[in-house]
């Protein structure tokens, strides 16, 4: 049996745990083995609750596998249920083949290593063996395509947790608009923006065209814009129709970050940046002058 994690958000599966399941249902169809489901919230019980309760049902449900979303949530769980039951993980899988037949069977992966740069091949012969999908790199399950996964209960009531972390309130964090990590059009903004005030511009395009702000690394260390917002390695992957990338230059770990993208527009006075040479469009101006005009010319059209 494959057993995948499935995380709600408000109730619904968010986006990384449909490509979850999309490698799940593909590892369970090819080597002939049932699919279930665990559901969690992803504002649930403490880690160490749940990776408790996780542990207990993998012990007796014994799993070939255990796959869940590529999110922070869910690598910090299975990082939880791996320390605890000494169980292999691998993280930011692309895909998983099951060999040979038993329960025994070999589990052959591959993985994103180095940001994306490098894919390994490797095999696990040890299990039950958890992992992690990488997020944006295989295409999600559509929801209502395919049948859905037995679902299986996991009860985090009498576990005994680590005791580490406990929750005492839910603060939202008051954002508006779309999220980042589910948005359609996303606008970058970087060093060359210049400044905390100038993001207001990026502002009113991101709303404009039905979207949201990400930043660079460089925009979160000045203090311009906060934490959550950072698209990269050490924050969020995106995977929009379109990211704009303005006054970006792009190091690997923002490029690592947007690689998930379907197109990308770099505004950029260095023809020579890496988010030129990564875009599928490129403008080599001054941003200041370039979005104005534009702004006005999407605002005459509304």
């Amino acid at each position: 049996m494959i057993l995948v994690i499935a995380e709600q958000d408000a109730g619904r599966p968010t986006a990384l745990s449909l490509e979850a399941r999309a490698v799940a249902r593909a590892t369970a169809t090819a080597a002939g083995l049932p699919l279930e489901a665990v559901e969690l919230d992803r504002d649930g019980a403490p880690p160490g609750d749940r990776a408790a309760a996780l542990g207990r049902l993998i012990a007796v449900r014994r799993p070939l596998a255990v796959i869940g979303p590529g999110s922070d949530s869910a690598t910090e769980l299975l990082a939880h249920v791996a320390a605890r039951a000494g169980l292999p993980l691998a993280a930011n899988i692309t895909a998983l083949d099951v060999g040979g037949s038993g329960a025994g069977r070999p589990l052959q992966l591959t993985r994103q290593r180095w940001g994306g740069t490098l894919l390994e091949d490797a095999t696990i012969e040890a299990g039950p063996a958890l992992f992690t999908v990488a997020p944006h790199a295989v295409a999600a399950e559509p929801v209502g395509t395919a049948p859905e996964p037995l679902p299986v209960s996991l009860d985090v009531d009498g576990v005994a947790g680590d005791g580490l972390v406990r929750l005492v309130e839910r603060v939202p964090m008051g954002t508006e608009g779309v999220a980042l990590e589910a948005a359609p059009v996303v606008v970058g903004g970087g060093r060359g923006v210049g400044s905390a005030e100038a993001f207001g511009m990026l502002d009113e395009l991101a709303r404009l065209l039905g979207g949201t702000v990400g930043v660079s690394r460089a925009v979160t260390s000045a203090g311009w814009r906060p934490h959550r917002e950072q698209v990269g390695q050490t924050g969020a992957r995106i995977a929009p129709d379109l990211y704009i990338a303005c006054g970006i230059s792009g190091a690997v770990q923002h490029i690592v970050g947007c690689r998930g993208a379907k197109r990308i527009l770099a505004i950029n006075t260095d023809p020579d940046a890496p988010m030129v040479a990564a875009a599928d469009w490129a403008v080599i101006g001054d941003l200041h002058a370039l979005l104005p005009p534009l702004l006005e010319a999407i605002r005459d059209t509304r």
